[in-house]
């Protein structure tokens, strides 16, 4: 097992974090966290370092949308800014992997939308490289749902991508797509980077197939980690390259302070972060 650094998803505290940025990071400092990973951080990239800085923390990790016009969440849509504002946006928090953090259903059920959304990835390496990066890609579970001779679409997707585009596993996510989540972390290897740790009730169907009803984060029954379905334990301990345990809650089931520092005790008591 390879015991990376703890970090946490801003956007599990995102309307914490948009009410008192500097509060919010005062209180995950106070929890323990030395990392965070940003969210929604193009447009404010100056006032977060500021924060960050005042904290004591850094966002070595930060999701971005890079592949689509649009980033979708659960809760409303985001307009994507062009890769070179996002990269200098990145560089002037102090982000170094900028990773992707959702590609729409449509686009994974169809070989030729895997290999588009490989080929985009791919050909962002050297755009974020001039700007000192590196790109990845983070999952839900509708890279799962279409298979392509007898494989998921994701894995195509990562035999399709560049051995330099990082990837983040969102681990929850990964279970509900109906996937042995420890086997697929060994099989990536270490390419994985970043391993999402969220845990919960999965959903007994996937909520990204296209005749699934419309769904919000709301709904999901999300728990502190080790108190849900997800193999957390497996699959930390089936990484071999793991940097970053990202802690994150779609829904968090309580106070978010403290269902993140529930989850922080957990990777810290277990032994399982650096």
């Amino acid at each position: 097992m390879a015991r990376p650094e703890a970090s946490v998803q801003l956007y599990s505290l995102a309307e914490q974090f948009s009410a008192d940025m500097n509060g919010s990071l005062e209180r995950l400092a106070a929890i323990g966290l030395r990392n965070v990973e940003a969210f929604d951080f193009v447009g404010r990239p100056k006032e977060i370092r500021t924060a960050l800085d005042a904290a004591g923390l850094a966002s070595p990790t930060g999701h971005a949308p890079l592949l689509s016009d649009e980033l979708w969440t659960p809760d409303g849509s985001i307009p994507t800014p062009k890769p070179e504002v996002v990269f200098e946006a990145a560089a002037t928090i102090g982000i170094r992997t900028v990773i992707d953090p959702f590609v729409p259903a449509q686009r994974w059920i169809t070989e030729d939308g895997v290999t588009d959304i490989a080929d985009r990835l791919n050909g962002l390496t050297e755009v974020a490289a001039s700007f000192g990066l590196t790109v990845g890609y983070h999952n839900h579970a509708q890279e799962f749902l279409a298979e392509f001779d007898g494989r998921p679409a994701y894995e195509r997707f990562l035999a399709l991508t560049d051995e330099r585009v990082a990837i983040e596993l969102d681990l929850f996510w990964a279970l509900t797509g109906g996937q042995d989540v420890p086997a697929l972390v060994a099989r990536i290897g270490e390419r994985l980077v970043a391993e999402h740790i969220k845990d919960g009730v999965v959903p007994p169907s996937n909520p990204f197939a296209p005749d699934a009803p419309a769904f919000a984060s709301s709904s999901l029954d999300q728990r502190r980690a080790g108190e849900g379905d997800v193999p957390l334990v497996e699959s930390l301990h089936a990484a071999t390259a793991l940097q970053y345990a990202v802690i994150e809650y779609d829904h968090a089931p309580g106070d978010v302070f403290e269902d993140i520092a529930a989850s922080y005790a957990f990777l810290k008591d277990g032994g399982y972060i650096r």
